[in-house]
């Protein structure tokens, strides 16, 4: 367990989740640091903003000392190979060569669950052989195994669709008449609102003994026409019309057996019933 007070957490990207996670580890009592490219200018929140590139060693100045839990979750300046590359890979080592190892009592990467791509519709758990489609499942997956081969307790947690306030660009293209479905075979869809996902990374940062890695989904996955077309009604769109699945995502259904027998449970166990709370509160 994290200790009552006194943990030193260094939260490398601290963009939403972060920030949600950050207040989370605040509540508990504990000294939080943040870093990013561009710290908010609003810094009234009690996170101690640290101000640098993961992708530029000299710009991340003289890190803090006595680090003893490091969550890495930055988001890419790019969606492309090379800027993955250098911030789950470069960035990871880089980081990592000026924490103190020895301090370090937990490392939790946030990685994804592009790592698995086409599945057909079947189960996919932790156990399950990866294959990513993209170039961002593969970079992911290439930091996580060398993650693995460090002298640190770390621990992988892959996370499914994020959505939540802020997060409603799908919304907006059913919305406009821009979303389509494949109605023919079922395309599933894997969710996760952005608190819970938050909460696991908390969780799993006071885990006395966990495992190296999780998978972070809600307890429900649809089959994508079903979830779009219930979203549609919620905001009075018609249902969107037949077309092909999204490109390089696959369908498989994620469990998230392995976590909440950790002791995690989602407080949106279903993604209709999450976005539904979301646009209730955008109204």
């Amino acid at each position: 367990m994290l200790a009552t007070t006194g943990e030193r957490v260094l939260l490398a990207g601290c963009g939403d989740v972060g920030q949600r996670v950050a207040r989370l580890l605040r509540a508990l009592g504990h000294e939080i640091y943040a870093l990013r490219r561009h710290p908010p200018a609003d810094r009234d929140d009690g996170i101690r903003w640290l101000a640098g590139d993961l992708t530029a060693p000299a710009t991340l100045g003289q890190l803090p000392a006595g680090i003893t839990r490091l969550v890495y979750l930055p988001a890419p300046g790019a969606r492309e190979r090379a800027a993955y590359e250098a911030v789950f890979l470069h960035g990871l080592r880089g980081l990592l060569d000026r924490l103190d190892g020895r301090r370090l009592a937990r490392v939790v990467f946030v990685s994804s669950s592009a790592v698995y791509g086409e599945r057909e519709g079947h189960w996919v758990d932790e156990d399950t052989p990866t294959a990513p489609h993209g170039f961002n499942g593969a970079v992911l997956l290439e930091a996580e195994r060398w993650l693995a081969t460090q002298p640190l307790p770390a621990t992988v947690l892959r996370l499914a669709g994020l959505y939540g306030p802020g997060r409603l660009q799908l919304i907006e293209r059913l919305r406009a008449g821009q979303a389509a479905v494949p109605r023919d075979a079922p395309h599933w869809a894997n969710r996760i609102h952005v608190d819970d996902a938050a909460t696991a990374i908390v969780h799993l940062l006071q885990l006395p003994d966990p495992r190296p890695l999780y998978l972070g989904v809600d307890d429900t996955p649809l089959p994508l026409h079903v979830l779009y077309d219930h979203l549609a009604t919620l905001v009075g769109a018609p249902p969107p019309p037949q077309g092909a699945g999204p490109a390089g995502v696959g369908s498989k259904r994620l469990s998230n057996a392995r976590l909440r027998a950790s002791g995690w449970a989602p407080r949106w166990p279903d993604a209709r019933e999450g976005y539904a709370a979301v646009l209730r509160e955008e109204r």
